[in-house]
């Protein structure tokens, strides 16, 4: 048998000469032989595909059913099907984009066609596909195979809570049948919570983490523009091609297109591009044709790519399994790669705000129960929005985990919830738990960072491998530099002018909150075109290295707007260049600071020789608009409290100022309201937009 499976190996591997790495055939024929569940923790690119395809083969061949793969990485693994193909598997996938082939592959599932069906883990909250494909297949499945199991864990770096889900199906299942679960990052307390989960009877194939071709190096540039520059000075430097990961989409996009403007072929990579368009960009790394992908964590697990010259982080990740995962894109068919991490200002902020959001507050929790409890009718998540002040995503949120209790205290008919008469027990000294686990894990990468010995055993021990060794390749092995920290000085002066002449698009709204949020200006529906704003834009983002820190400074320090503002937005509106150009001025007033924004307007105004005319007037201090979480609350909360001076109103275009937008309610509201009143076309601008997005 291991002679068939090793010329499937070669075939799916395009490789006369391809042998099996130390451990694959071991899991393999713990699979096919003794029906075990294994967990298998090896490297990314040791090939763990490798060995759920080549099972697959083997047990299809001596008549077993289905094997049924769960992975978060579907978008991600074509690659992988290719491979599997090529040895004869036939492998497909239930997704939200293949709706209308649903039923085809329902039937040949049915009919013992298929050899292998992929789905993500928020498959299985699909009612449909649990009664029309998980349970009718639930009888045939011939091997089980959870991908990226840490997410199994609530101590893995990445929870998701439809993975909580896959429990329930394994303990359905009968015990003869395989079972295998995969990952790359698990340290001993998440394989402890996965086999306390799967099973005491989990077998574990742990292999050795250290990556022999990957060269690290670890270096502090404090300021977004130093890394920009950096970056320009070195990527041509190196030979091949890789990936820059950032932990925004914004910097995603800025970066490459900074690295654009200097003629290094670039482009951005995340999860707000369509898939075909992430597919496209995808192939272009794959055949060099691009020599970088800025990408976010959206091109993480699963992404494979043999010949990946370099992975450079623009921002430090927030824990080592994070980073390991993503760094261990590079260098597995090649004798060397890069994976250089450059430290930013902005790191600590950013990771406290994903840490602080991964989880629902108690207070979140207890409000979604309390407003369900006390709606006898039930309420969809619309209805929420209105009830209390949580954005959609955070009721989402709160509903998916108070669904994976059993009993849940909670329960969907149609569109609405409905509290059930479970007595449910919030664990706040668990969810604090985590909290600090993440928090741990943050002080972990930043002792990476300033670490003064080997970088690989530092990785390799963090993640409780049981054999670490120094690598003898990175910088601290090798005591000297693999690349130079130095950037030339004018390419320094080129970024921060760059971040200076980046502006950033303000789309306008199209449509109102939902029924009910303006009962005194009385908007509903779509927003008609003679209501809507244009597309405005905002200077910079809040706290950047172009010039969000003045921005910061002018609101919160002096109280008055830099000049060096006034300029530059001056300058921005001759290289945006509205149509109609506007004739006047007009700002959002603030009951608060009262002179900040006006006294900007008027000098902006002076600057371009037009009018500044206050027409707008704040008639009652309402909550900041920050503290707002949903459209509803957002909407809700600006109702009555403009009114518009119609005898000073002019009919032609208006530029409408403010200091910073979040969520774009106020300019949509002060837009409409001066259209409704009698000016022409409005076009917001702001100084500054929010960064965390």
């Amino acid at each position: 048998m291991q002679e068939i499976a090793l010329s499937l190996l070669r075939k799916a591997l395009n490789n006369p000469n391809a042998q099996f790495r130390e451990g694959q055939w071991e899991a393999i024929t713990k699979l096919i032989k003794t029906k075990s569940r294994l967990l298998v923790v090896q490297r990314t690119g040791w090939g763990k595909s490798l060995v759920y395809f080549l099972s697959t083969k083997l047990l299809r061949n001596q008549g077993a059913g289905v094997t049924l793969l769960i992975s978060p990485l579907l978008a991600l693994m074509r690659n992988q099907i290719e491979a599997a193909q090529r040895m004869g598997v036939k492998a497909t996938t239930i997704n939200s984009t293949n709706f209308d082939e649903w039923k085809k592959i329902e039937q040949k599932l049915l009919a013992d066609e298929i050899d292998i069906l992929l789905i993500s883990p928020e498959r299985l909250a699909n009612e449909e596909f649990r009664n029309n494909i998980l349970i009718p297949l639930s009888r045939k499945i011939g091997l089980f195979v959870v991908d990226e199991a840490h997410c199994i864990s609530d101590w893995g770096h990445d929870f998701r809570p439809d993975y909580r889900r896959i429990v329930r199906i394994l303990q359905a299942l009968p015990p003869t049948i395989p079972i295998l679960a995969t990952t790359a990052t698990a340290n001993n307390r998440v394989i402890d919570d996965i086999k306390a989960q799967l099973g005491s009877s989990l077998e574990i194939i742990r292999g050795n983490l250290t990556r022999k071709s990957l060269q690290l190096q670890n270096f502090q540039l404090h300021n977004p523009a130093e890394r920009m520059a950096w970056l320009a000075e070195n990527l041509p430097k190196i030979k091949g091609s890789g990936i820059i990961y950032t932990l925004t989409v914004r910097d995603a996009e800025n970066v490459a297109n900074w690295l654009v403007s200097q003629n290094i072929n670039a482009q951005y990579y995340h999860s707000q591009l369509e898939n075909n368009v992430r597919e496209t960009l995808e192939n272009q790394l794959l055949n060099n044709e691009i020599k970088a992908l800025v990408a976010t964590t959206a091109l993480g697990m699963g992404f494979d790519k043999p010949d990946l010259a370099f992975v450079i982080h623009y921002q430090r990740p927030s824990s080592v399994v994070h980073y390991y995962q993503q760094v261990g894109r590079a260098g597995r068919a090649v004798s060397q790669a890069y994976g250089i991490l450059l430290g930013g200002e902005e790191d600590d902020e950013i990771a406290n705000f994903f840490i602080e959001n991964a989880f629902p507050p108690i207070a979140h929790t207890q409000l979604v129960l309390d407003t369900l409890n006390q709606a006898s009718n039930g309420l969809s998540v619309y209805e929420l929005q209105e009830k209390i002040n949580l954005s959609h995503g955070k009721i989402d949120k709160v509903l998916k985990l108070l669904t994976l209790d059993s009993p849940s205290p909670i329960t969907k008919q149609g569109s609405k919830w409905y509290a059930t008469p479970v007595n449910y027990y919030i664990d706040t000294q668990k969810i604090e738990l985590l909290k600090q686990i993440r928090y741990q894990e943050q002080k972990q990468m930043q002792d990476y960072m300033n670490s003064q010995s080997c970088l690989m055993f530092f990785l390799a021990s963090a993640l409780d491998d049981q054999n670490p060794s120094f690598c003898g390749k990175c910088s601290l092995c090798l005591n000297q530099d693999l690349l130079p920290i130095n950037y030339s000085p004018l390419l320094l002066s080129e970024a921060l002018k760059y971040l200076r002449r980046t502006d950033y698009k303000i789309e306008p709204r199209k449509r109102w909150a939902l029924a009910g949020a303006f009962p005194q200006y009385g908007f509903s529906g779509n927003i008609k075109t003679d209501l809507q704003a244009e597309e405005g834009r905002a200077l910079c983002l809040w706290g950047d290295a172009g010039w969000g820190s003045l921005v910061k400074d002018g609101k919160y320090k002096t109280g008055y707007f830099d000049e060096q503002l006034v300029d530059a937005t001056v300058e921005m509106i001759k290289r945006w260049q509205p149509k109609p150009l506007p004739g006047w001025i007009t700002c959002v007033p603030s009951l608060k600071r009262t002179e900040l924004v006006p006294n900007f307007a008027q000098r902006v105004a002076d600057k371009l020789g037009i009018p500044f005319l206050p027409v707008v007037s704040k008639v009652k201090q309402n909550p900041p608009q920050k503290t707002m979480n949903n459209s509803y609350q957002q909407a809700r909360n600006l109702d009555g409290v403009f009114v518009i001076d119609q005898d000073k109103i002019r009919n032609d275009a208006v530029f409408l100022i403010d200091d910073f937008i979040d969520s774009g309610w106020t300019f949509t509201v002060v837009s409409a309201l001066l259209r409704k009143n009698g000016s022409g076309q409005v076009f917001p601008l702001a100084l500054a937009l929010n960064s965390l997005k």
